[in-house]
Parts: C-alpha cells; structure tokens; sequence
C-alpha cells in the first residue's frame, strides 16, 4: 500500500515551568510571589527549572545590551543567577519546608516565651531587592501545645522570607505556620526591616524602617501580656 501522508512528528515538549502550572491549575491552586509550590514539583525538575530560568535570565542580559561573551564579569552570570533565585533567596517557594520535631508540653509550661531576634532576609516582590530585618516571637504555651526547638523558628522564618514577599504578609505567613505547629493560648511576632525598595531606588531614604506586629488569642486580648512582650523585645536591643 503507498502511503503519501506526511510523517507525524511528536509535538514539542512544554517548558517545564509551563507543566508545573498547568499541574498547580489543575488543583485549583495559586501560584502568588510569596506561596510554596514545592507539591507541584517533581523530583529532578529543579534543575530543568534551573536551566531555563538561566536561559532566559541570559536574554535579560543581552536585553540590557551587556556583552556577555567578552566581558569576564558576566560569563556565567545569568547561571549563577538562576541558582541563587532557586536554590537560595527564593528556595521558599520551590522546596519543602525544613523537617520540624515536635515534642509534647510533658512539664506544662505556661509562661511567655521569646525567640529572637532571628535575622530574616528577603526580596521585595515589587522590585525584587532586597529587605534585610529582624524578627521576635512570643509564645504563651498551654498543656497541649506542642513545642519545636530553637532553632526550628529560625529555620521556618528563613523559609517564610525566602519568598519574593511584602512584609507585612510575610509575619501573617509565619504566624500562620506557628498556630499550626505549636497551638499556643497566645502568639506574637514582631518584624523590623529595612526595605532595599527605599534605600536604593526611589526615593533613596537611608534611614527609613518598617515595623509591623501580629498579636494573636491571648496577646490580642491581654494587654499587660502584650506590653510585657513588646517591653522584652526592646527594639532598640
């Protein structure tokens, strides 16, 4: 039999970035700045990932009309780029939060407790620069909490702002995640933060900080409780 019909030819493989959307559409779920898609990503397309964010960081720089073939300053940049935005200032959006133990209130400790400050850092998603800050955590536990180690809540926040973010979603996000784990009577997280969006572009103000508090269950309702805290912390420390 003569066959004259064209070969088929297979079509061509989505950019991986355009397969993890279409999974995370697929289950009625957003994709802001500031969310973890780590559950839409298979193992091994991180760096499938990585290779196209560097091939198209490449393209911003030949946009910006740099030559990047003889000037030894940015020979590679646009990979080095892309592992930074993947693997670390952005690592909160694409990898799963870091393992927390969590341990029972066995001694039924109910006084306040503090943590920090933990130095946090992030990237505006307005301009993507950077916010450089300092972090404080009141916990009033009860019998039922559970309680994480020390260095879980500086962990869980580097988690949190490694994430294009605005400040004042990024302290509800971790307030969020800490009534989830350790179900306190009471929750506090105070935020300090100097913003690279007001030092460096814009209108250059140097000495600017913002300053933006969540209270939550008895710190909201406790006053004297909500000023022993925020005596404590002393921003000034």
């Amino acid at each position: 039999m003569d066959d004259t019909s064209p070969p088929t030819t297979a079509p061509p493989e989505l950019p991986i970035s355009e397969r993890i959307r279409q999974r995370i559409l697929q289950n009625g779920q957003r994709f802001h700045a500031n969310d973890n898609i780590a559950d839409f990503i298979e193992p091994g397309e991180i760096d499938t990932l990585l290779d196209e964010v560097a091939g198209k960081m490449q393209g911003v720089l030949e946009s910006l009309i740099i030559d990047t073939d003889s000037d030894h300053n940015t020979q590679g940049t646009a990979r080095r780029v892309a592992r930074m935005y993947i693997n670390e200032v952005f690592r909160g959006r694409f990898h799963r939060a870091p393992p927390v133990t969590e341990f029972p209130n066995a001694a039924s400790l109910n006084e306040l407790m503090i943590v920090g400050p933990v130095t946090v850092r992030s990237a505006c998603s307005h301009h993507l620069v950077p916010i450089m800050g300092r972090l404080w955590i009141g916990v009033m536990p009860n019998q039922h909490s559970n309680l994480i180690g020390l260095s879980k809540y500086a962990r869980l926040a580097d988690w949190i702002m490694s994430r294009p973010q605005i400040q004042e979603e990024a302290i509800t996000q971790m307030a969020d995640l800490l009534m989830e784990l350790v179900k306190p009577d009471g929750l506090a997280v105070v935020m300090e933060a100097d913003h690279f969006c007001m030092h460096w572009r814009g209108v250059k103000d140097t000495g600017s900080k913002m300053v933006n508090s969540i209270m939550r269950g008895s710190f909201l309702k406790d006053a004297a409780l909500r000023r022993e805290f925020l005596a404590i912390i002393n921003l000034k420390a």
